[in-house]
């Protein structure tokens, strides 16, 4: 896996942790800024050292 699929694939579990987690808080009836602020909590706690592929650094 090279650099740059290597970052897509970051960028995608980081949209799909905002989006999921931004969903989820609205049908709790969080308002915009509750919900946006949850969503950025979701990036932020997400586990990277998880991702396949991740001794990219190796080649």
């Amino acid at each position: 896996m090279n650099e740059a699929e290597f970052a897509e694939q970051i960028r995608q579990r980081c949209l799909q942790a905002a989006l999921a987690t931004y969903e989820e808080s609205g049908l709790l009836g969080l308002c915009q800024q509750g919900r946006f602020e949850l969503a950025m909590d979701a990036i932020r706690a997400l586990n990277l050292s998880q991702l396949p592929g991740e001794n990219h650094d190796q080649e």
